[in-house]
């Protein structure tokens, strides 16, 4: 599979909201929310003014001039805010993408941007039965705390 991993440009903000709705884990045997979902008011400090604030990073898998996936920070009050020092992670891939390594890829190279930006650590929230939790420990993710459905995980950089 050959695909690059860019920053995203500012033309490209629009498709947070896709990748957004991408990122809500499904279990099996449910049924997927509508898409206006992404407009609630908790869900939308992902998206919202995104590249105003410090802490807004993003980098996309860019599949032949199409985006497949995307990765962003952003230092705001989610489910996995910790501290208003510690940007926490969004990443979602188109459901063909998923499972061929893209997804670690752009978390590594989001880790290294948020060294070199001088951030000690980031966070993330993800439901504990999503599949992804494994590959968030590959990267060096530990889990800090949890409620009945969610982890909350921590890098240290």
């Amino acid at each position: 599979m050959n695909y690059v991993i860019r920053n995203m440009r500012k033309n490209e903000v629009g498709l947070l909201k896709d990748f957004l709705y991408e990122a809500i884990f499904i279990p099996e045997g449910i049924q997927p929310p509508e898409k206006d979902i992404v407009e609630k008011p908790e869900l939308r400090v992902y998206t919202d003014d995104f590249g105003s604030r410090q802490g807004d990073n993003c980098l996309v898998a860019d599949f032949g001039g199409k985006v497949v996936g995307a990765v962003w920070t952003r230092i705001m009050d989610d489910y996995g805010h910790i501290d208003d020092a510690t940007p926490s992670f969004a990443i979602s891939l188109y459901k063909e993408y998923r499972k061929q390594g893209i997804g670690l890829q752009l978390m590594i190279k989001m880790l290294e941007l948020l060294k070199r930006q001088g951030y000690e650590r980031a966070s993330l929230a993800v439901q504990k039965a999503n599949y992804a939790v494994k590959m968030y420990e590959n990267v060096g993710f530990k889990v800090v705390d949890e409620n009945d459905e969610e982890y909350i995980m921590v890098c240290e950089l």
